[in-house]
C-alpha cells in the first residue's frame, strides 16, 4: 500500500459511501493510530455532509441510494471504532 502520509482520507471515504471499497480489519491493518483517527474523522464528515443535502421526496430510488450511502458510512465507523478497540488506540 501507498505510504499513509500520501493518502487521501477524503478520497477513500467517498469511495466507501459510493461502495467500492470494503472497508474490513484487513483493509485497515497498515493504518497506524493518527491514520485511523483521520479517516473515523473525515468519514463522520462525509456523513454529516450526505446527511445536509435537501432530502429527496418521492424519489424512491434517491431516497434508497442515500440511505445505502449513510449505511456503509456507519459501518465503516464501526468497523474503524473496533479496530481501535482491538489495537487499544485511545482516540474515540
Amino acid at each position: 500500500m501507498a505510504d499513509h502520509g500520501t493518502r487521501n482520507f477524503r478520497a477513500i471515504a467517498s469511495d466507501i459511501a459510493e461502495g467500492y471499497v470494503s472497508l474490513n480489519p484487513l483493509y485497515l491493518k497498515p493504518f497506524n493510530e493518527v491514520s485511523l483517527k483521520s479517516l473515523y474523522s473525515i468519514v463522520m464528515k462525509v456523513q454529516a455532509s450526505i446527511r445536509d443535502e435537501p432530502f429527496p421526496y418521492r424519489e424512491v430510488e434517491l431516497i434508497r441510494k442515500r440511505n445505502l450511502k449513510l449505511q456503509r458510512l456507519y459501518t465503516a465507523l464501526i468497523v474503524i471504532k473496533n479496530t481501535a478497540r482491538e489495537r487499544k488506540y485511545k482516540f474515540l
